[in-house]
């Protein structure tokens, strides 16, 4: 590796996460924008060998994210600023790798996250939830077997829309998915899930592959793959916050406190932690230890038992 120009050292580890480490379009979408931030700054400090950035100007470049103001006039949330700096550790561990001198990315300490309290729905609020749509409706049963499935696998809402038809198997109640990381797992469907899937998908009178498709103007041509009526991440967001509010939830949740939900529903009924973290794609057992704390009923129990009370004598 012979240059060391921020912006050719940035080119050619995106290059690396597209090709050699296999990573997700969206993943690597998100690295190029952070590091495009960086490069941009580092511009204005006429840095051009990354080589001489140490840690007087890592301070200086992290004052400059927590002042960064868009054109919206918003500035950066303190997760948006971590996001930016972990694709910098990132680039600095896989230039390490490759014998370019620059700063040790051990040295670069993430900024502390905002303190969010972990948001799930208890099983009849669960079902309050599933019992919204209406079934008289193509979009109703859409839903309805939309939400029956998120709950049923716990899947990410990324890995919901990009679902295929012939990739559905509700007849094994059973279908594997590719989530974060390009990591493959199985996913399984309940007897319930699996009669909505079928319902909805032996309703519609075309052959597009996603399973889920919006019912909007502007349809796709019969005979294409339908790929364009594929529903986006963020109408199923908009989907599951409508059926929130009229089942007069207490909380906002979210495709992913249904995630929660499912995860959390699993380990209350006596799922292992190992089990859960398989069915979920966590690629490491501490991601799912993040439900432990509010799964575990027998805490209480000692708690009740040995705080606060007398000894016998």
């Amino acid at each position: 590796m012979k240059s060391t120009h921020p912006r050719e050292l940035c080119r050619d580890f995106l290059e690396h996460c597209d090709v050699e480490r296999n990573l997700s379009k969206l993943t690597i979408r998100d690295y190029t924008h952070y590091l495009n931030r960086f490069c941009e700054w580092l511009d204005l400090q006429k840095l051009e060998d990354m080589t001489l950035f140490d840690l007087q100007m890592l301070k200086k470049y992290r004052v400059h994210l927590s002042q960064y103001m868009g054109v919206d006039e918003r500035t950066l949330s303190r997760t948006t600023q971590a996001y930016h700096i972990i694709a910098l550790r990132s680039l600095f561990k896989w230039l390490i790798k490759n014998d370019v001198a620059v700063l040790t990315p051990e040295k670069i300490d993430l900024p502390k996250g905002e303190s969010r309290s972990m948001k799930f729905l208890n099983f009849e609020q669960i079902e309050r939830l599933l019992g919204q749509p209406a079934l008289s409706s193509k979009t109703g049963l859409r839903d309805k077997a939309m939400l029956e499935l998120m709950f049923s696998t716990g899947l990410r809402v990324s890995e919901v829309v990009s679902l295929n038809r012939e990739q559905v198997d509700t007849q094994r109640r059973e279908f594997g998915v590719i989530g974060k990381g390009r990591k493959h797992r199985v996913v399984f469907l309940s007897e319930k899930s699996a009669e909505w899937l079928d319902k909805y998908l032996n309703g519609r009178d075309d052959f597009w592959r996603p399973v889920f498709i919006r019912y909007s103007r502007n349809k796709a041509d019969a005979t294409s793959d339908g790929e364009e009526m594929r529903l986006t991440t963020r109408s199923v967001q908009r989907i599951v916050d409508k059926y929130c509010r009229k089942a007069h939830l207490p909380i906002k949740i979210s495709p992913h406190g249904i995630r929660h939900s499912f995860a959390t529903d699993l380990l209350i009924n006596g799922a292992g932690l190992r089990d859960v973290q398989e069915m979920l794609g966590h690629k490491n057992i501490s991601t799912t230890q993040i439900y432990t704390h509010i799964t575990r009923p027998e805490l209480r129990k000692v708690h009740e038992k040995f705080h606060g009370g007398k000894k016998e004598e």
